[in-house]
């Protein structure tokens, strides 16, 4: 049967214990295990599923109980639904505001040096869209003299942002 020589190939492959029982519609049984089918079935009937590094298999490989492996699956879940309870309090603490960048945090609750600290941060952030825009100024100046007709509306569109102080080049 095809079923009983995958079940070998697991077996050989993962070190894995496996016992397989079938009736066929003509209530015959046939029986796989790897060691054996009884050894296998005792032992489920009795509870003593090997602790997890207690034993080992026939081919040396450590067997692990799957209580084991739920209990830390479990664990896993407890720590994530810990994590969004914790951040759903985070968001509903801040207002619900959703705030995406660091300058949107709020500094009322703020020590000196944090605040102190903040204060750099802003005016670093200041020369930096300084820089860049100085970069886009000089860019839509060098744009507009190096064009021999500038379209009515790439003229118009300089003009405007002259005109709001900003120097932008649309």
């Amino acid at each position: 049967m095809g079923l009983f020589r995958k079940a070998s190939e697991l077996s050989v492959l993962c070190g894995a214990e496996i016992a397989i029982l079938v009736k066929s519609p003509a209530e015959r049984i046939f029986a796989f295990g790897h060691p054996s089918v009884e050894t296998l079935i005792d032992r489920f009937q009795r509870g003593l599923a090997l602790s997890p590094g207690a034993g080992t298999s026939s081919n040396g490989q450590i067997l692990v109980r799957e209580d084991g492996i739920r209990s830390k699956y479990e664990e896993s879940v407890r720590r994530l639904e810990m994590e969004r309870r914790v951040l759903k309090e985070k968001e509903m603490s801040s207002g619900g505001e959703g705030r995406e960048f660091w300058f949107d945090e709020p500094f009322e609750g703020m020590e000196l040096h944090e605040l102190e600290e903040y204060v750099e941060a802003l005016e670093e952030l200041r020369d930096n869209v300084l820089r860049r825009l100085e970069e886009i100024e000089k860019r839509g100046l060098s744009a507009l003299a190096s064009s021999t007709t500038p379209s009515s509306n790439q003229l118009a569109n300089f003009l405007i942002n002259q005109d709001d102080d900003q120097g932008f080049w649309v």
